[in-house]
């Protein structure tokens, strides 16, 4: 293990690891914001309100 610190500076790894692991968490709370389930911010979008449908015709005469 000592050998891999040998060939990279563990301070710039560190940041880097830190850098990457932010922007994914951030990446993953920005797609979650982005859906109507897991909105915790808004909850969830009202639905548009029904629309009244014409009634069902009446069945053929004998």
């Amino acid at each position: 293990m000592w050998r891999i610190w040998r060939l990279y500076d563990p301070l710039r790894a560190m940041v880097v690891q830190g850098i990457f692991l932010f922007s994914l968490a951030a990446m993953i709370h920005l797609v979650l914001l982005s859906t109507d389930k897991f909105n915790w911010l808004d909850g969830p979008h009202a639905k548009p309100a029904a629309t009244q449908n014409a009634p069902m015709p009446q069945g053929v005469p004998k």
